[in-house]
């Protein structure tokens, strides 16, 4: 069994004292950095995760609390979650593939 996904997380603080959540996105990338076997890409909307199922979805779990410990009353973190088990799938292989279809 394959045991690596690509992962898009997005976690966002609800009722904060600012529209922005810049803060509360590189506080989630401190948990992202100290992370073993896991590799992510920050993106203008989400940040893709890739690696073993369990460590993405505890790294996920600890994502979420962060604007909870920055002092946000709810937070909706929402994932997706690509588990394929036939190959071996990263961030740039998913994205090649796409791009040999391009003309």
């Amino acid at each position: 069994m394959i045991d690596r996904v690509i992962a898009e997380v997005s976690v966002v603080p609800l009722g904060t004292s600012t529209p922005s959540v810049s803060k509360y996105v590189a506080a989630c990338h401190e948990i992202l950095k100290a992370a073993h076997d896991i590799r992510y890409q920050l993106t203008p909307m989400a940040t893709v995760i890739e690696g073993p199922l369990d460590g993405v979805l505890e790294t996920v779990r600890r994502m979420h609390e962060v604007p909870f410990e920055m002092g946000a009353m709810r937070v909706v973190t929402t994932l997706k979650i690509d588990d394929r088990r036939d190959k071996v799938i990263t961030m740039e292989s998913k994205v090649s593939a796409v791009e040999k279809h391009s003309h």
